[in-house]
């Protein structure tokens, strides 16, 4: 059995990806092709913003727009202990500082009630100017951003959406990418819709923004490649990963509907053994994973081994909370900052997810749980 079976997507759009790859090939067209450009169309039309900037990684798309803003040194950027540490990472590498903030303990994404303590400190402190909030849509459930944006309205800031996970996911209504000023997705290939190597993209509704965002992924590109306007990153996206991503774009939303079900079917049988996940009334989620609670470390240890046994694959999101982490250590973060974060990560394990999962398999799985 398959954590993420992409083997299983693989079959159903072979002839099309095939297909697609010898046009690439005979045209010769690796690096920025028209199929590029046609693929940020159809993004931007199916997430319901004016323009995207299709990039190399979901790392590049939370970077290109620090960079674009001129985040840096003094600036603090408000975001999650509990995600991947690209969201982190990027704030670093732009010379700013990160500042965490607890997540909420039903949706595991960031808490805007703790977001605005975190808002005020900094404010009080004096040492950071506080600059923008990075929201994350963990594990495809999009953030709370009517609260998020009404605080960064207030304390006017910039919202990135990290939707690195959530692309698919719906937020009263609205799709994820839709939110802030600026979002960014990854299509890493295990993510809902996922490339056959590194991609990402970046949506705004900015067209100012985006002629800069355009600059910053070519090294900073002016009128022509060897007119350098400003410092920028190598962060294009190959060719041959917009043929894989026009595809699964095509059939996306069946799979959304799939995983849907699969989610639906995992809760059924899980309610009592486990806590599952908690989706909010009013948002959809893309399910990158599904992800239950067990009631302790070492309770999660004992489950995961059986399934190991039974040759069923768990995974850990995320088991060491950013804060904890050696990269952060200058910050000045320790053990008991975050409770929620930590309690969550030191019980948290997911199981197989993706839309080809049979209700056979779902089944299976969940009596190998006790």
């Amino acid at each position: 059995m398959q954590f993420i079976d992409l083997k299983r997507q693989y079959s159903r759009i072979e002839n099309e990806i095939q297909s697609g790859f010898k046009h690439i090939c005979e045209s010769a067209q690796f690096i920025m092709g028209a199929d590029v450009y046609r693929l940020e169309e159809m993004l931007a039309k199916y997430v319901g913003r004016k323009f995207c900037l299709s990039c190399s990684s979901g790392t590049d798309a939370l970077l290109i727009p620090l960079m674009a803003w001129g985040i840096g040194k003094g600036d603090a950027v408000f975001t999650t202990p509990f995600t991947f540490v690209a969201t982190s990472e990027v704030v670093v590498l732009a010379g700013a500082t990160p500042v965490f903030v607890d997540i909420d303990k039903k949706t595991y994404n960031i808490s805007p009630f703790e977001l605005e303590k975190a808002i005020k400190k900094v404010i009080s402190d004096g040492e950071l100017n506080p600059k923008a909030i990075i929201p994350v849509d963990l594990f495809g459930l999009p953030a709370d951003y009517d609260e998020i944006i009404r605080i960064a309205k207030k304390y006017n800031l910039l919202v990135l959406e990290d939707a690195a996970q959530g692309f698919g996911g719906v937020y009263k209504g609205k799709k994820a990418c839709g939110f802030g000023e600026v979002a960014a997705t990854s299509f890493f290939p295990a993510k809902p819709l996922g490339c056959y190597g590194d991609g990402g993209a970046v949506f705004t509704d900015d067209e100012k923004l985006f002629e800069i965002f355009k600059s910053i992924r070519i090294h900073g590109q002016g009128s022509d490649k060897y007119d350098n306007i400003r410092t920028g990153i190598n962060g294009r996206l190959d060719t041959l990963q917009a043929i894989v991503l026009i595809e699964k774009l095509k059939i996306f939303d069946d799979e959304l509907e799939k995983r849907n079900k699969v989610a639906k079917k995992y809760s059924e049988l899980l309610t009592g053994k486990l806590e599952v996940p908690y989706i909010p009334d009013g948002s959809v989620s893309s399910w990158a994973q599904y992800s239950v609670l067990s009631e302790s470390s070492q309770h999660r240890s004992e489950l995961q081994e059986n399934l190991k046994k039974h040759d069923i694959p768990t995974a850990i999101y995320y088991p060491i909370p950013l804060h904890l982490q050696t990269a952060y250590k200058e910050l000045g973060y320790k053990p008991g900052d975050f409770p929620i974060s930590e309690d969550i990560a030191s019980r948290i394990f997911s199981l197989p997810m993706h839309p080809y999962l049979t209700d056979e398999e779902i089944e299976y799985i969940c009596s190998k749980i006790n």
